[in-house]
């Protein structure tokens, strides 16, 4: 036969008309968003001016605020230099109960180490920055901050003479690094946008690494001053410090102490809670996949048993593709069995699907079955390590006062 000649695509009118109708609506759309970009272009134009004039007003008052402040500090350390004085007593019972309360920290400290380290022993998912191992590595900074302070304490009541020049020093230094910041930020608060000398520069929008807060450049200060005053009050003044550091010492390491026990028992109702739930996860799962596999010896007998209709309607056409002559035909019986044949096959192929679906649930469920079973296995560890271990450990901490 020749080979038929395929002309070329033909569109209805009703297509063409769609189609120019879209072009007009794809430009209608591209028109709209270039305006309306305009006119953004100009409204953001307009606020970044005057967000960059706002911004200007309130980098100059700040620097007000900021001279106010600097000056306020170097008044107070300059009466404070005046004032300062020598003054030495004996410290020596104030001192004995400072190394009582330092040797009393070690206990405490080596038990929340000891609990921190017990539950690195926690396995999987279990082995979470929840809020017990916060507060006991919040209970170790108290600690270890408590030990610091009391060093320190310690070393004052020794030195009282050298902390005594060490104060006056640190005035003096402060004073000098103050007056020189004042002269910057005056130098700063003068300059304008048609200032001379100005120019870009680089990398300097940043914080310098070595630069601190403000909350710590006035504790800084303040610390300073308040040195210096607790240098000239008497030795009654020095005691009564020593004293008062050591109730609130006391009173952290109690507070953080309560604070990490009550974390624990949270915790560990928590984790026995989720145990529990899971146990009765693991119980509803296990039931749910023996109804699966019931599913699966229904769905499997059901497709066995259209093996039989399917052999008796393929038979049954294949038989009558005997019929002699004009007898062969295409009757209501023939259509009916051929569609008898593919509703059959189409019957195996939904139940085959169906079954395929379910046999994909029986893994999951297998899956979900043994993940439970590992994390049940994984919370009685954590119990056994928060609940036995750590706070059986914890049972024996007691913290006096000095």
């Amino acid at each position: 036969m020749a080979k038929v000649v395929t002309g070329p695509t033909r569109f209805t009118h009703p297509e063409w008309t769609t189609s120019n109708l879209t072009k007009y609506a794809n430009a209608e759309v591209e028109r709209a968003a270039a305006e309306r970009l305009v006119d953004e272009s100009k409204r953001l134009a307009d606020e970044t001016e005057k967000t960059t004039e706002k911004t200007q007003r309130d980098v100059n008052k700040k620097l007000e605020q900021r001279l106010d402040d600097i000056k306020y500090w170097k008044k107070e350390l300059d009466d404070k230099l005046n004032g300062l004085a020598i003054e030495i007593d004996n410290l020596e019972a104030f001192k004995t109960r400072v190394e009582k309360a330092l040797e009393a920290t070690a206990e405490p400290l080596h038990i929340a180490r000891q609990c921190l380290a017990n539950r690195e022993k926690r396995t999987d998912i279990d082995l979470v920055h929840d809020d017990v191992q916060k507060q006991l590595i919040k209970e170790v900074e108290t600690i270890e901050g408590v030990q610091a302070l009391l060093k320190r304490t310690l070393e004052q009541s020794i030195e009282q003479i050298r902390l005594n020049k060490k104060a006056k020093y640190q005035l003096e230094k402060d004073l000098k690094d103050k007056f020189e910041a004042v002269n910057i930020d005056e130098y700063c608060a003068e300059l304008r946008n048609n200032s001379a000398g100005l120019g870009f520069t680089q990398g300097a929008a940043k914080i310098e690494a070595n630069s601190v807060c403000p909350e710590d450049w006035q504790d800084y200060s303040d610390a300073n001053i308040n040195k210096a005053e607790r240098e000239r009050q008497s030795s009654v003044d020095l005691r009564s410090l020593i004293d008062g550091i050591l109730q609130q010492t006391a009173n952290d390491m109690r507070k953080q102490c309560s604070e990490v026990n009550f974390s624990f028992q949270k915790r560990i109702n928590e984790t026995k809670d989720s145990k529990s739930k899971m146990e009765d996860h693991l119980n509803k799962v296990l039931g749910q996949i023996k109804e699966i596999e019931e599913n699966i010896s229904r769905l499997q007998k059901a497709i066995g048993d259209k093996e039989q209709p399917m052999k008796l309607a393929q038979t049954r056409l294949d038989t009558r593709t005997n019929r002699p002559n004009v007898e062969l035909c295409r009757d209501p019986v023939q259509y009916k069995l051929i569609e008898e044949v593919g509703q059959i096959e189409n019957s195996v192929l939904n139940l085959q699907g169906r079954l395929a679906q379910t046999e994909d649930s029986l893994k999951g469920l297998i899956r979900n079955e043994l993940a439970l079973e590992e994390d049940i296995a994984i919370k009685s560890n954590t119990l056994f390590i928060d609940d036995v271990e750590c706070m059986g450990m914890r049972k024996s901490i007691n913290i006096q006062n000095f």
